[in-house]
């Protein structure tokens, strides 16, 4: 399993001490909110350029937007590797067209509240699926295990579609072990992985 470190709550002010320690990543997870499809705005892409500046580690972005189409085109000038929007957000089928028109990778997401089946008839499209394991905004919430029958069922459909499938939120030592045991492919972790005293040695012991 791979490990794509969150920076939400990563500390901006001397993002140069600390980004080093994440050489080893899979890549950089960008939360980007709008304050309206979550109640939180994070930052735009001024910041992400700066990480993309500060660090040869593939960006993955996150779209936590009503509007996705509007973000694209913002965020696709940093070229990373996906560019991830929710199955529940406006214009999904025109938002993926518009990612894979640019050569990066198609993310799509999904809520806790939301059934996996919404994002089925799309598996042809994508190339990761991202299985929220906390409610989509704010750090620090506790691991929903329930969302792991979600993993389970889109395992029946990777050998098909040969899509990614992620996790995000409330990973720490305890739950890590039950995404790997879940196939899981990539973790993000955020808030657990900025605790440690050395991140790059955590990183470099779970993937």
């Amino acid at each position: 399993m791979k490990i794509a470190p969150s920076v939400l709550n990563a500390p901006i002010e001397n993002i140069k001490d600390w980004i080093k320690g994440l050489d080893d990543a899979y890549m950089l997870h960008l939360d980007i909110m709008d304050g309206h499809f979550v109640p939180n705005l994070s930052f735009g892409i001024e910041i992400a350029k700066t990480y993309k500046r500060l660090s040869d580690v593939p960006l993955d972005v996150h779209l936590m937007t009503t509007h996705p189409l509007q973000w694209i085109h913002q965020f696709k000038v940093i070229k990373p590797q996906f560019i991830t929007l929710h199955v529940e957000a406006k214009d999904v089928e025109k938002s993926i067209e518009t990612i894979k028109k640019e050569d990066i990778g198609v993310g799509l997401a999904v809520k806790p509240n939301t059934p996996i089946d919404v994002i089925l008839p799309y598996l042809n499209q994508v190339d990761l699926v991202l299985i929220m394991t906390v409610e989509p905004g704010f750090g620090g919430q506790s691991f929903m295990i329930d969302m792991l029958k979600k993993v389970e069922q889109l395992q029946s459909y990777k050998e098909k579609y040969h899509f990614i499938i992620q996790v995000d939120g409330g990973i720490n030592d305890d739950t890590i072990k039950l995404c790997e045991v879940a196939g899981i492919d990539v973790a993000v972790v955020g808030s657990h992985l900025f605790k440690q005293e050395n991140m790059k040695l955590w990183l470099q012991n779970h993937q």
